[in-house]
């Protein structure tokens, strides 16, 4: 779950039967948040959950390290000062991203930022991850309705 912020892709992996989840965001802050909602949720004893407090283009072997992985979350800031811009750091992200998948394994790619339409991360895939292949797009829920989708969340 890189980029994990609180974790919430990490509950849900647990709840639906993952053994074990790595959680890495650079912000402290957010990841006790995640640790907080892991004790609410129940899913502290298993001991399944791991936080990394880590910048991941600092610590990407420790995160190789404690893979392989068979689903990587990929759910970016789309803006964050200092630290991620999508448009020009997620194909770092993308690049790497084999390296941590087992052979048969997947990756969720996020993208919230209204100025990248859905080619964007396509286009990335094709270009720094030709090994990896689209599936499908997800729709959003209701709740995230937009009358734009090419602006809306993107996964």
């Amino acid at each position: 779950n890189l980029f994990a912020y609180t974790c919430a892709f990490s509950i849900a992996a647990l709840n639906g039967g993952a053994d074990n989840v790595v959680n890495v965001d650079m912000s402290r802050g957010a990841l006790k948040s995640g640790q907080r909602s892991h004790e609410i949720n129940g899913l502290v004893e298993a001991g399944g959950a791991k936080f990394l407090a880590h910048d991941i283009f600092k610590t990407w072997g420790k995160i190789k390290k404690l893979g392989p992985y068979d689903c990587v979350v990929v759910d970016p800031p789309s803006y964050q000062k200092g630290s991620f811009v999508a448009a020009k750091d997620y194909a770092k992200v993308i690049r790497r991203l084999p390296s941590l998948l087992r052979e048969d394994g997947f990756a969720l790619l996020c993208l919230n930022a209204p100025e990248l339409g859905p080619e964007f991360l396509y286009q990335l895939v094709i270009d720094f991850a030709p090994e990896l292949c689209y599936i499908e797009r997800l729709e959003n829920p209701p709740s995230f309705a937009s009358a734009h989708a090419d602006k809306a969340l993107k996964v």
